[in-house]
């Protein structure tokens, strides 16, 4: 066989659309079934029609708002965390471009694009859009509603922790430091100065005493590997009936600052407002119960004697772990002691046990699929209001693939190469032995585990890499 030589291409003038054998993606393909089935994008248009002018001012037609919630929804299923991203992949792609709704001589949309009608609909419009996908969920009697499992995590924020400034003075951290030397007497400190200086101090990165002037909403906090990061904290509600699969019914990004006890009643009342619009369209009123959001279960980090009376104003049956606070003192709490011994007695129940292990396993779920391989662990927005839009659609993305995967046996789009992954790994268990490997190498192995279970999502970007 001859050598063959790479030489350069001159691409031909015109080409035939016949000849170019555009077919989109099946899982894609489906998707917008789905969608046209429960008349998606008349939806959204309605739903948009006043963020838009009526054209009598001139300039370009506006981004039709069903491309612009594709366009987050392949966010989420290509793992994408940019709309820089999202607008290199789509234009890359022939089978996206399908999927959009554009011809092949016409461009995505650019990312500025995206990010402008972001900024134009507003975020009640996006909520709108969790909700429709929420009944089409409903229809296909993927939600029970019953049983929520309330959790949480941290999202970094696009802020650097370097650059914040104190709130009373306007202050950067290594000016703060230098006028404090001086006024200890050091008048021309040195680096090593101002390290043994700030190594002293207490509470030197609190939130009331400094701000990030990129983000003003973006708080100092601990991120779940252990670092400290400007971050903000979304917060799930998933559906942990025993009919159910683990839908994500309400999205609340909050104060990354505050505690889990904070915040689990605005969850769990955007919980109940999305179950309550389900409920009330008469097509799918059928399709959940009563009782829906009638039990919420926690873990230790929402156990307080206040959140448990909270939840039982609500009419909330808890079934929150208790920590180990040794003996407590119940003097003229009388409301309290009922509430926290009744709590106890349900999580000490054989299905307190059961919804316990249905919160680790569904609720933990949703975190990886959102946030790990769908890659918005790192954002990349500014502005509490920015990144819930973002967070939203993500969400509804979700449940679009926990029910493209239930009811019709379609994995993301991503998933094949996953699983191709996983084999590798496993092939290379074999040849290691097991005394040998190390711990990164460990931890992929397990999440092959992961990967070959219906229930659990792709193998972690990090294990991969790892791994490696």
């Amino acid at each position: 066989m001859a050598l063959g030589k790479r030489q350069s291409v001159q691409q031909p003038l015109f080409v035939s659309t016949v000849d170019l054998n555009v077919r989109c993606h099946p899982f894609y393909e489906a998707v917008n079934k789905v969608l046209a089935s429960h008349h998606f994008d008349g939806f959204v248009e309605g739903l948009c029609a006043g963020f838009y002018d009526d054209g009598s001012r001139g300039g370009r037609p506006g981004l039709a708002p069903g491309i612009y919630f594709r366009c987050l929804l392949v966010g989420y299923f290509e793992g994408i965390d940019s709309e820089r991203g999202i607008d290199w992949r789509c234009n890359d792609s022939l089978s996206l471009k399908a999927f959009l709704g554009l011809a092949i001589d016409e461009t995505a949309p650019d990312h500025s694009t995206i990010s402008r009608t972001r900024r134009l609909i507003d975020q009640e419009a996006h909520s709108e859009v969790f909700r429709f996908i929420l009944k089409v969920l409903a229809n296909h009697d993927l939600i029970e509603g019953k049983t929520l499992g309330v959790d949480s995590t941290t999202l970094e924020a696009n802020a650097a922790l370097r650059s914040i400034v104190r709130r009373d003075t306007g202050e950067g951290y290594q000016q703060f430091l230098e006028r404090l030397a001086k006024e200890s007497g050091i008048q021309t400190p040195t680096r090593e100065d101002l390290a043994k200086l700030d190594r002293k101090r207490k509470n030197k990165a609190s939130n009331d005493d400094w701000q990030s002037p990129g983000d003003g909403d973006a708080k100092i906090a601990r991120m779940k590997d252990g670092t400290t990061h400007l971050a903000h904290k979304a917060e799930h509600a998933v559906d942990l009936g025993e009919k159910g699969h683990g839908a994500i019914l309400a999205v609340n990004v909050c104060d990354a600052a505050a505690g889990d006890t904070a915040t689990l009643a605005d969850t769990i009342v955007a919980a109940t407002g999305n179950l309550t619009a389900v409920k009330d369209d008469d097509r799918v009123a059928d399709k959940i119960g009563d009782d829906f959001a009638s039990e919420a279960v926690l873990d230790k980090g929402y156990h307080s004697k206040q959140t448990l009376l909270d939840l039982e104003e609500m009419n909330v049956r808890s079934y929150a772990s208790e920590p180990d606070r040794g003996r407590q003192d119940w003097d003229d709490q009388d409301d309290a002691k009922a509430a926290v011994y009744a709590n106890r007695r349900r999580v000490k129940g054989k299905r307190g046990k059961r919804l316990l292990r249905s919160r680790g396993e569904k609720l933990e779920r949703s975190f990886a699929h959102c946030y790990e391989t769908g890659n918005l662990r790192r954002l990349y927005l500014r502005g509490r209001e920015n990144i819930a839009k973002r967070v939203l659609i993500h969400a509804a993305a979700f449940n679009v693939g926990l029910m493209m995967r239930v009811k019709y046996g379609l994995r993301k789009p991503r998933s094949l190469s996953a699983k191709a992954c996983a084999a590798v790994l496993s092939s290379c268990a074999r040849v290691c032995p097991r005394e040998k490997r190390p711990e990164p190498f460990r931890r992929a192995l397990r999440a092959i585990g992961a990967i070959l279970s219906h229930d659990r999502p792709s193998i972690p970007h990090a294990a991969l890499r790892s791994a490696a």
